[in-house]
């Protein structure tokens, strides 16, 4: 074998192996920017303010990753429906959006350990005339495609069978539909509701119980493959909780009390 051909094969596999070091990590410290998919019709974890600079939870959040890895964050309104799309085409590198890790998405994207965990209110018409979550039966209900509220939500029409289940592109279309009187009621997260209902934009409705749900942890997404930026988030997550940071954003943006313990007895600690 000629000496040119063994070099050329030591020069193939050395490329091979640069290749297979390099990773997402690698790219977004080397990159300078942290590309982060946030929902930016869900306060109080992401909205806009009046000078329409997106704010929240989730924001803040973003940025606190981005300086923790040294670089700058680049927030990119990405609407619930298109949270994974958004980071399969490219356009993003993380999903710091409120993400219920179900089992379905772990089969397409990286999940990390919950960054935050929801509780669920039924919001209906002021002019329902049902004071329980079961009221709902019957109804016409509506909610965020894609969503965990809205897989609940039509599930519990197929159960009852009887009502109509409505999906929308967004939060707001949700809440305007309510308002609007096309809606009967709809479940949001316990914190969501609470922000809609005293903001005055969607006059008209109220919060009428809490949803018979399991408190809804959502996590941070990345690429499946990206062990090493997905071990990063995860350490992340666990500072975040440790130093008191969590806290600190929960107060914040959702006000009093305690944030919802991440830890499920038994799984995590």
């Amino acid at each position: 074998m000629k000496l040119s051909t063994v070099m050329a094969g030591l020069v193939a596999a050395t490329c091979m192996v640069s290749a297979a070091k390099a990773d997402k990590l690698d790219d977004v410290i080397s990159s300078g920017t942290l590309r982060c998919a946030v929902v930016l019709d869900f306060p109080p974890m992401g909205s806009r303010d009046e000078s329409n600079n997106p704010i929240g939870f989730d924001v803040d959040y973003c940025n606190d990753l981005a300086k923790s890895l040294g670089v700058t964050a680049e927030i990119v309104e990405t609407p619930f429906p298109e949270r994974i799309p958004a980071l399969m085409s490219g356009r993003v590198d993380v999903g710091v959006a409120s993400t219920s890790d179900t089992l379905d998405r772990a089969k397409t994207v990286g999940m990390t350990i919950p960054y935050y965990a929801f509780e669920n209110s039924v919001v209906a018409s002021e002019k329902a005339d049902f004071t329980t979550w079961e009221g709902m039966k019957g109804k016409v209900v509506g909610a965020t495609a894609g969503t965990y509220e809205a897989i609940w939500l039509e599930g519990q029409v197929k159960a009852w069978g009887e009502g109509e289940f409505r999906p929308y592109q967004t939060q707001a279309d949700v809440f305007l539909a309510l308002s609007q009187g096309q809606l009967d009621a709809t479940v949001s997260t316990t914190e969501v509701a609470n922000a809609n209902v005293k903001s005055g934009k969607f006059p008209g409705i109220k919060i009428v119980d809490k949803a018979p749900m399991v408190p809804d942890y959502v996590a941070l997404f990345t690429n499946r493959e990206e062990y090493g930026f997905i071990n990063y988030l995860n350490l992340f997550i666990n500072q975040q909780v440790r130093s008191g940071r969590y806290a600190e954003l929960y107060k914040k943006w959702v006000g009093e009390g305690e944030p919802a313990n991440l830890s499920v007895n038994g799984v995590y600690r």
